[in-house]
């Protein structure tokens, strides 16, 4: 039989019990987390779940500069390439951190139950009134001293590159006093790009790098999302797709 053939049959039959296995797992999870008490605890639980799931689907994920997250509050964006993203972070990430995540993934079949006992941020991003509530519960909870992840492209398609950040993320920092850690992730285009229907095996590399501090005497959002955008980009290896985004108007909104 012809070897790329071969390769090609291995690739789906990986890729199909790799789904069938997180299909399984999301079930277990969103049962558990209905009755385990603590969020800490569904925090923890979710996280395990999501280094298993890697591990059975031969995506092995090493972590660099995990000194770099703060002991208290921060405000933590990656850059978004697949589906794998949310997955890798929740492995990554110690449980206390929230995700912040498009409204849409509420309403999800198991997955939005999951995803709303453990914490998640949810924001609309589609009505004005519904973007102005969510941004101000969010800079709240910033403000609270929750530790949020965001992926402030906010979404990811097939063409390779660093998209324009929207500015939600780096407004609940500047407004909740909190630092912002740019993060990384290396190899989820690879292992699931977008419009792949099953996972391939690979190795994916999630980098934590230096907090932006906020300083003592305030900062702007704006200022916040472009020194981040540049120390991400500098580290992707991938085109800037929004090489103008410096000379945008603050006004811009969205969430990411």
């Amino acid at each position: 039989m012809d070897h790329s053939l071969l390769h090609t049959i291995w690739r789906w039959f990986h890729g199909a019990y790799a789904l069938t296995a997180l299909a399984v797992l999301l079930v277990l999870a969103a049962l558990l987390v209905l009755i385990v008490p603590r969020l800490s605890w569904r925090r923890a639980l979710t996280r395990n779940v999501a280094r298993l799931w890697l591990w059975l689907a031969r995506i092995r994920v090493s972590i660099r500069g995990v000194e770099q997250l703060p002991a208290g509050s921060c405000v933590l964006v990656a850059n978004h390439s697949s589906y794998l993203d949310g997955v890798v972070m929740k492995a990554a990430l110690p449980p206390r951190f929230s995700f912040v995540i498009k409204r849409e993934a509420a309403s999800m079949p198991v997955m939005g139950v999951l995803l709303r006992r453990i914490g998640s941020e949810f924001v609309d991003r589609h009505t004005r009134g519904g973007r102005h509530r969510d941004a101000k519960r969010v800079v709240r909870r910033a403000g609270e001293g929750h530790s949020l992840v965001f992926f402030p492209e906010g979404t990811f398609d097939e063409q390779v590159g660093l998209k324009r950040f929207h500015i939600g993320a780096f407004v609940a920092a500047a407004r909740g006093g909190a630092p912002v850690v740019p993060a990384v992730i290396h190899g989820t285009r690879r292992s699931m790009p977008s419009g792949a229907l099953v996972p391939r095996p690979g190795r994916v590399i999630v980098e934590f790098l230096a907090p932006i501090e906020m300083p003592a005497s305030g900062g702007s959002a704006e200022r916040l999302r472009d020194e981040a955008r540049r120390l991400i980009l500098a580290q992707l290896d991938e085109p800037d797709l929004a090489p103008a985004q410096a000379a945008r108007t603050p006004a811009e909104s969205g969430g990411g």
